[in-house]
């Protein structure tokens, strides 16, 4: 019998302690999967921000909480605009849970002229003219079960939709834009924008611009790739550092939990063990069977956990209203570093309990019983 069957067969005797163990597992592998597919989910969004109307980079106020408390002067535009390696430059104000039937939508005040309204497609009616004008996604148009015509509150304020439009971005499909200047007067920051998004002249490297613009305007973050997008805000950040928390606790929480279970199989087992080693198991032999043990049923956890984690990041999401702000991406990274915890921890978990097994004497043992 190889030593991954003959491992089962041993478990399959102690259902009620393997499960116990597994759950353990695979609560804290579920943490870990949903940690790390909400924080690949935030930095999808956050490079969507990044690349807003397809501008190379995304300029925001250093050290803010999240891009969306960022604060800066609007009179950076025109700076911005007279440099001859920048094509195009837009300020954007974010305002967010400000309608109060969608909190999670996020209402984006924007210049009509610019390179991202520009990029709309309108199924209905028109792009706005007027202060007390929106235009609404299509996604938060059908939420709201609202039409061309309508009357949608932003903040207390009632503004008319004179349009529907969709751009294929899933935060702005599923929000609004409203003038530059109505949304400053909303947010109470006349003169400010929340970011800058901008377009670099042709033959212009990313690189180069950014460290132009970071020598000249220190207090700004210039971010031009999404996968960094996560410096734009302590947020962000703070979620992978939760997540490195949490994977560092998972392998100490559950390699003791499961060093436990095998340490008392071990210590049960031991008439078992020395007969064993009687009849020809070397030491390394008997180790192996009890890492096998540990590997098994964390194995078992992990592919609970995985489960639980990822539709646990979609309903954890949801609950708290955010589905506009991030979108938990569960991908094949996230769920391969979650299956080589589970590894780690059965590995890990098993190690003493083997190095016990490996020592049994089979003569005192035997000579005990």
């Amino acid at each position: 019998m190889t030593a991954p069957s003959y491992a089962l067969s041993n478990l399959r005797h102690r259902p009620g302690r393997v499960l116990l163990t597994a759950l353990g597992t695979a609560l804290g592998i579920a943490t870990i999967v949903a940690l790390l597919a909400i924080s690949a989910g935030a930095t999808q969004t956050a490079g969507q921000f990044v690349h807003l109307g397809r501008s190379e980079l995304g300029l925001f106020q250093k050290d803010a909480a999240d891009p969306t408390t960022s604060v800066l002067s609007q009179s950076l535009i025109t700076t911005l605009r007279r440099q001859p390696w920048v094509s195009d430059a837009m300020g954007l104000q974010l305002l967010v849970e400000d309608i109060s039937r969608s909190p999670s939508a996020i209402v984006f005040g924007a210049e009509p002229g610019s390179f991202e309204t520009q990029r709309m497609v309108l199924s209905q009616g028109r792009m706005f003219s007027g202060g007390d004008q929106i235009v609404l996604g299509d996604e938060l148009a059908q939420g709201l079960h609202v039409h061309v015509g309508g009357t949608v509150v932003v903040a207390h304020r009632p503004l008319r939709v004179v349009g529907v439009y969709h751009i294929g971005v899933s935060e702005q499909d599923s929000g609004a834009f409203i003038p530059l200047s109505t949304a400053q007067a909303i947010s109470g920051h006349e003169d400010e924008v929340t970011s800058i998004a901008v377009k670099l002249a042709p033959g212009v490297r990313a690189t180069v611009a950014e460290r132009l613009i970071e020598a000249r305007f220190p207090g700004l973050l210039v971010i031009s790739d999404p996968d960094e997008a996560l410096r734009a805000g302590a947020n962000g950040q703070l979620i992978s550092n939760v997540a490195l928390v949490i994977v560092v606790l998972a392998l100490l929480i559950g390699g003791i939990s499961v060093m436990n279970t095998m340490l008392l199989s071990v210590v049960e087992r031991r008439t078992e063990f020395a007969l064993l080693a009687a009849v020809g198991f070397s030491g390394p032999q008997l180790a192996k069977l009890v890492l096998t043990e540990g590997v098994i049923v964390t194995a078992i956890g992990a592919a609970v956990g995985i489960i639980l984690g990822t539709v646990g990041a979609g309903l954890l999401v949801r609950a708290l209203g955010a589905q506009a702000f991030v979108s938990p991406d569960v991908t094949a990274w996230v769920l391969g570093r979650a299956l080589l915890i589970g590894f780690l921890i059965g590995v890990v978990g098993g190690l003493y309990p083997a190095w016990r097994a490996a020592h049994v004497s089979p003569l005192r043992t035997l000579a005990q019983q």
